[in-house]
């Protein structure tokens, strides 16, 4: 019941099928930290009808660029990529999406999926009740598992996450933080880069700013025998935190909801196997730092439903096209990453430098021109803001109304 399979749902039901979601929390998860909304997500949003449920929290005010020192200087906002992103919670999209929901859509809260199995004609799907603790089978004409990274649905049908997990060998700690830290003005973001490590204050127009810490580690698996605050810790010293960082780190600490976790990608060979199709982190996460969750998420659903109007009688063709239309882009976000990383935490203190003299360098044309080469302005203006599902509508014939289906 996360972003991707709400705007799945609600897709889908648009289409003429009857979805059951199962949601594994006891209730819905509407926190969250920051997101950008690209010119692809915008589309596939406006197409969904719940662009106007959503709205751009981006905040005039100048951002800062720190280091530990005390030395402040002017700031790049994220905001300012190319196609001017909206900046959001992930709450403000999972809300958006939820409206979008039918009242008559079944959701089923404290429920996993322990089994699937599936022939010709359906899926089996065996769903465990962990509130009241029991099991039961069911028949499905097609499963969507949207259940992120770590997806159950993946192991059960694709096989263990060794197979299609790709680890970047960098962590992130995201979370709200109450107010403004001291040395911002109200609204205003801040950077703080040092060689594999940063951290991010995310500001918002309308609400109190998140906070990402990002770095390097060459052992994935010890960051998680301590806690997130303790390992940050670690990871930023020995030399004192010190001004808005050591704010930062201490918030951490008190916070209440903490994204702690490693920087992986899910590379498959293929997105769905006969009626089981995998979506959003489950199927292609792109990382933190391609910036591209929600918009691919949006955008993924939308074209899923496009592809089921278009072949109501044959699911696998539906899959198969949905698929051949949509890797390219995903393929392509998730190769720029590895090189988009270096927007959110760059490797040494010469590419520092160079992040920190693009204001400068853009105030004249030639300094522009290489300005827009590091932040590689034609690639997001070309891939990131692309209308992915209108280009396929404009090519297709209109579909009519077809036998009402189910899904989970």
């Amino acid at each position: 019941m996360g972003v991707s399979g709400l705007a799945t749902a609600a897709r889908l039901h648009r289409a003429g099928w009857t979805p059951v979601i199962v949601e594994r929390s006891p209730v819905r998860r509407s926190g969250g930290y920051f997101v950008l909304l690209f010119g692809a997500g915008r589309a596939a949003a406006q197409r969904l009808g719940i662009l106007d449920q959503m709205h751009d929290r981006t905040t005039a005010t100048p951002a800062l660029d720190l280091d530990r020192d005390g030395r402040v200087r002017p700031g790049v906002p994220i905001s300012e990529l190319p196609g001017r992103p909206w900046m959001m919670l992930r709450g403000d999209a999972e809300k958006a999406a939820y409206s979008a929901l039918p009242d008559d859509v079944e959701v089923r809260f404290s429920t996993v999926p322990t089994a699937i199995e599936q022939d010709g004609a359906g899926v089996t799907v065996t769903l465990h009740n962990t509130e009241a603790d029991t099991s039961a089978t069911e028949r499905f004409d097609l499963v969507v598992g949207a259940d992120g990274l770590r997806s159950t649905v993946r192991t059960l049908v694709f096989g263990p996450h060794s197979r299609y997990l790709k680890r970047l060998n960098y962590m992130i700690a995201a979370f709200a933080f109450p107010g403004t830290p001291a040395g911002l003005a109200p609204q205003q973001g801040a950077t703080l880069f040092e060689p594999g490590r940063s951290m991010w204050v995310f500001p918002f127009a309308d609400h109190d700013p998140t906070i990402l810490l990002t770095y390097r580690t060459d052992d994935v698996d010890a960051e998680f025998t301590r806690s997130p605050a303790d390992r940050v810790r670690a990871a930023f010293g020995p030399a004192p935190l010190g001004g808005v960082l050591g704010e930062a780190v201490a918030a951490l600490e008190s916070a209440d909801t903490v994204l702690f976790d490693s920087v992986e990608q899910v590379r498959m060979d293929s997105w769905y196997s006969g009626r089981v199709v995998l979506i959003g982190d489950a199927a292609w996460c792109v990382t933190l730092y391609a910036g591209m969750g929600v918009s691919a998420g949006f955008a993924g659903a939308d074209l899923l439903g496009t592809m089921l109007e278009r072949h109501p009688d044959d699911i696998e063709a539906a899959l198969g096209e949905w698929e051949r239309v949509l890797r390219p882009y995903l393929e392509h976000y998730q190769d720029k990453a590895i090189d988009q990383r270096r927007i959110f935490v760059m490797d040494n203190r010469f590419q520092i430098m160079v992040r920190r003299a693009l204001p400068l360098l853009s105030r004249t044309k030639l300094g522009k021109r290489f300005a827009d080469r590091v932040i590689d302005t034609a690639d997001i203006i070309e891939f990131k803001n692309a209308d992915i599902v209108g280009k396929v509508l404009r090519d297709l014939p209109p579909t009519g109304p077809h036998e009402r289906t189910t899904v989970a």
